[in-house]
C-alpha cells in the first residue's frame, strides 16, 4: 500500500517555522527589562528623532501623528525581534534632502520605500552577509567615527544656533545640560537622559504655558496615503540614491559591528537587520510613515543613557503609540517648544558614544584606513564617496600595494 505524504513535509515545515517564531518571541520577551535606566535609555535617541520629525512635519507637511504611530509600532516590532536596544530612527539623508530641497510628503515616502526595497533584496539574497565579510573593520570604524563626529557637531550647532546666553533656550542652558550629563556620566541611580528630558519639558512649559491648552485628547489612526509612481521617479536620484549606501553601511553593517562591541553574547546579524529595515518602510510608506531604519548612532545613544535590553524599545514604542492615538498632531506644539539647547546636548553625547568605537583600531595600518575614511566622509560631505575612497585604500593596504610602518623609526 502506498501512502501519499507529499503535503506532510510542507505542513511540518510550517509548524516548525511557527514554533520557532513563537519560541523566539517568548525568548526576547523574557530578555526585556524595564527599570529607570531602561526608561532613560529609551530617550537617548530623541536628539535625532525629534528634530527631524518636527522639521519634516512643519516644513514638508509630513503627518506628525501617522509618523509617530508607525515609529511606535516599529519600536515594538523591533523590541520583539531583537533582545538588544535596537533603535528605530529617521533615514537621515532623506530627511536632510527633504528639509533642504523641499520634497513633498509623497516624495519622502517613496524614497523610503525605494531604499527599503534595495536593503530587503540584499538581506534576502544573502549579499549583505558577503558585504559584511569583505568590508574591512577599519573602514566601518571610519564610517562610525565620521557619523559620530557629525552628530557631535550637529548637537553643538543646535546649541550654538540658539544665539543667546541667558535666554531659557540659550547657551547657558546648554552648558548646564552638558554639566549635568558629565556629573551623572557614571551614575546608575540617576539617569542623565531622564534629567535632561525633564529639564526640557520644564523649560518648554515655562516659555510657552499655552502648550497645555493646545493638547487635545481624541482618537487618531493613520490613513491610506500612497505615493504615486511619479513620486518614486522624482525622489530616486534626489533622496533615495544618497540614502542607500548610508542605510547599508550605518543601519546594517555598522550597527551590527557596534552590537558585537556592546553585546557580544547577543549581537545582531546583518541579514536579520536588513530584512527588518526593508519591511518597515515597505509597509509604512503607504500610510504616511516617516522613512525609518536602524542605526549605529541610535543604538549608541540609547546605550549611553542606560538601555541594556529590548525593554527600553518596547517601552518607547508603547509610549509613542499611545501619544499618537490619543493626542495625535496636537503633540506638535510640545515638540516645537522643546529647547534646542537640551536636544543638542543629548545629540552631542550620543555622537561621542558612537565615535568612541574607533579605539579597537590599534595598528597603524588599520588606523590609517580608518582616519582616511573619516576624513573623506566629512570633507566631501558624502558618506558613499568617502566610504569608497576608504575601502579602496584599505584593500590597497591589505594587498600590499602601499605600506604603512607599524612602529616609529628609532632616532
Amino acid at each position: 500500500m502506498v501512502h501519499h505524504v507529499e503535503d506532510a513535509p510542507p505542513a511540518a515545515a510550517r509548524a516548525n517555522f511557527v514554533h520557532r517564531g513563537a519560541a523566539h518571541l517568548i525568548s526576547t520577551w523574557r530578555d526585556a527589562r524595564l527599570n529607570r535606566n531602561e526608561i532613560a535609555g529609551s530617550l537617548g535617541d530623541l536628539g535625532t528623532f525629534l528634530p527631524l520629525l518636527v522639521g519634516m512635519a512643519a516644513q514638508n507637511g509630513l503627518n506628525f501623528a501617522s509618523a509617530l504611530f508607525f515609529a511606535g509600532l516599529f519600536n515594538i516590532i523591533t523590541g520583539l525581534t531583537f533582545s538588544i536596544p535596537m533603535a528605530v530612527q529617521p533615514m537621515k539623508a532623506i530627511a536632510a534632502v527633504a528639509l533642504t530641497e523641499g520634497l513633498t510628503t509623497p516624495q519622502i515616502l517613496a524614497a523610503g520605500a525605494t531604499v527599503s526595497a534595495v536593503i530587503l533584496a540584499l538581506g534576502l539574497t544573502g549579499l549583505i552577509e558577503w558585504l559584511n565579510r569583505v568590508i574591512p573593520r577599519s573602514v566601518v570604524r571610519g564610517l562610525q567615527l565620521a557619523l559620530g563626529l557629525s552628530l557631535l557637531m550637529k548637537g553643538m550647532q543646535m546649541v550654538a544656533g540658539t544665539g543667546q546666553w541667558f535666554a531659557p533656550d540659550g547657551y547657558l542652558t546648554g552648558i548646564v545640560a552638558a554639566v549635568l550629563v558629565l556629573m551623572l556620566f557614571f551614575s546608575t541611580r540617576v539617569p542623565a537622559a531622564l534629567v535632561l528630558f525633564g529639564l526640557g519639558i520644564t523649560i518648554a512649559c515655562w516659555t510657552q504655558p499655552e502648550i497645555a491648552s493646545r493638547l487635545g485628547i481624541g482618537f487618531t489612526l493613520p490613513g491610506w496615503t500612497p505615493p504615486a509612481w511619479a513620486d518614486f521617479v522624482s525622489s530616486f536620484s534626489r533622496a533615495a540614491l544618497p540614502q542607500i549606501p548610508l542605510t547599508t553601511l550605518n543601519s546594517v553593517i555598522a550597527v551590527c559591528a557596534l552590537s558585537v562591541d556592546l553585546f557580544p553574547r547577543r549581537p545582531a546579524t546583518p541579514t536579520k537587520v536588513a530584512v527588518s529595515v526593508g519591511l518597515m518602510n515597505l509597509v509604512g510608506c503607504w500610510f504616511g510613515a516617516m522613512p525609518m531604519c536602524h542605526g549605529a548612532g541610535g543604538l549608541a545613544g540609547q546605550y549611553r543613557f542606560g538601555a541594556r535590553t529590548n525593554g527600553s524599545i518596547l517601552f518607547l514604542g508603547g509610549v509613542k503609540l499611545l501619544l499618537a492615538v490619543l493626542l495625535g498632531a496636537s503633540l506638535m506644539a510640545v515638540c516645537q517648544a522643546f529647547p534646542a539647547s537640551v536636544l543638542g546636548v543629548m545629540l552631542a553625547f550620543a555622537g561621542m558614544e558612537l565615535a568612541l568605537v574607533f579605539r579597537d583600531q590599534t595598528s597603524r595600518t588599520d588606523a590609517f584606513a580608518m582616519l582616511l575614511t573619516t576624513a573623506a566622509c566629512m570633507a566631501l560631505e558624502n558618506i558613499a564617496l568617502g566610504f569608497l575612497l576608504g575601502l579602496a585604500m584599505a584593500w590597497c593596504l591589505r594587498l600590499g600595494w602601499f605600506r604603512v610602518e607599524e612602529s616609529e623609526p628609532r632616532p
